[in-house]
């Protein structure tokens, strides 16, 4: 998560709730990535009564991994939990299942449902005698094979509580259109209650590349709130001249700023503008090639507000008008897959998930 630009920040941190709601408490679920860890406490219907967020990602844990890193790290996010409630089932989602996590949980083939995820769940016993069920990614296989863990959670989470999109996954030839945002950018195609395929877009790194380790950031200067008139130029530049692709466009940072045309305040949002513009032309020509397209698109975004406002403007650019974002979907997808994996009794169907497991 390198710029806010390209990933929009840090997630808020919720302190409510604090341990009042223990008693009422039905699961533990971790969102555990890289470089963060956010744990959440559920009540039996699905609600968060709290959270906790630390900076202890796989590859920030407080002491090494070999040295029981992950168990201290477990503990400072959720030992309180435990302690009052030793009996509560966890379940933990992202890279904690890589290969450099806590225990590799194998990718899941695509196209892959709730059920594949469900069934390729790795459980970790914990020094404190608590089982973990880790939830493994999803790899799709090909000449350019492409990988995600995290997202896959929180696509089935868009799925349980967002009955257009589910209504697309079911019946739409094309299937339902999901993107993540981010420093690896996310486009998933969803169909039939099943991540069928997806495409990754380095966008967010390659910004954070860029603006510190080439001549591009030497122009640039950090504004005090973000140009969207610049990023506006960015993506439309790419609308309109961009054929020649992102190598052929970049250097025009630099230029339009050495001609007096881009401040250096705004020429970090144009190079956002830029390579955003690409992703989303490299993905409207993914979508041509499958019988699709991006204009006149129905489709949802999972991430950081500010971020998905960013792309919601870009899309607009790109004909793509309805685009609305999907809140909550880490701990919908968790909360989901927890039920699949019997860890937790399914409250009240939601209408949503109802649709999308009808197809299955």
């Amino acid at each position: 998560m390198s710029d806010q630009r390209m990933t929009g920040g840090a997630a808020a941190v919720n302190p409510s709730g604090a341990e009042a709601g223990l008693a009422n408490a039905a699961l533990i679920a971790l969102d555990w990535g890289t470089t963060s860890l956010r744990a959440y406490l559920f009540d039996a219907t699905g609600s968060v009564l709290t959270t906790r967020a630390s900076s202890a990602g796989i590859m920030n844990l407080p002491k090494p991994a070999a040295e029981g890193g992950f168990d201290a790290a477990f503990d400072e996010a959720c030992g309180a939990w435990l302690d009052a409630r030793p009996d509560l089932p966890v379940i933990a989602a992202g890279m904690v299942g890589s290969a450099q996590g806590w225990a590799e949980a194998p990718y899941v083939d695509a196209p892959a449902s709730a059920d594949a995820l469900t069934a390729g769940i790795v459980r970790v016993n914990t020094a404190r005698g608590v089982t973990l069920s880790i939830v493994p990614g999803v790899l799709e296989r090909g000449a350019l094979p492409n990988v995600m863990r995290g997202e896959e959670t929180q696509i089935f989470g868009a799925l349980s509580v967002d009955a257009e999109a589910a209504r697309h996954a079911s019946t739409d030839p094309a299937g339902a259109l999901i993107g993540l945002p981010g420093t690896h950018a996310k486009w998933v195609v969803v169909r039939g209650a099943r991540i069928e395929r997806f495409h990754t877009f380095m966008t967010g790194e390659v910004f954070a590349a860029l603006r510190d380790h080439t001549i591009l950031g030497r122009t640039m200067r950090s504004p005090d709130q973000s140009d969207m008139d610049a990023f506006v130029r960015g993506i439309d530049t790419v609308r309109d001249q961009g054929a020649a692709g992102v190598l052929a466009t970049i250097f025009s940072t630099r230029t339009l700023g050495l001609t007096g045309q881009l401040t250096a305040e705004q020429q970090p949002d144009y190079l956002s503008g830029l390579l955003i513009g690409h992703e989303l032309a490299g993905l409207d020509a993914l979508l041509v090639q499958q019988g699709s397209a991006l204009a006149g698109k129905t489709l949802r975004l999972i991430g950081n507000d500010a971020l998905c406002e960013r792309y919601r403007v870009a899309l607009a650019r790109f004909g793509c008008t309805d685009a609305q974002l999907v809140r909550q979907a880490t701990e919908h997808g968790l909360w989901r897959i927890a039920i699949e994996a019997g860890l937790v009794g399914a409250p009240a169907e939601r209408p949503a998930q109802a649709a999308a497991d009808a197809e299955r």
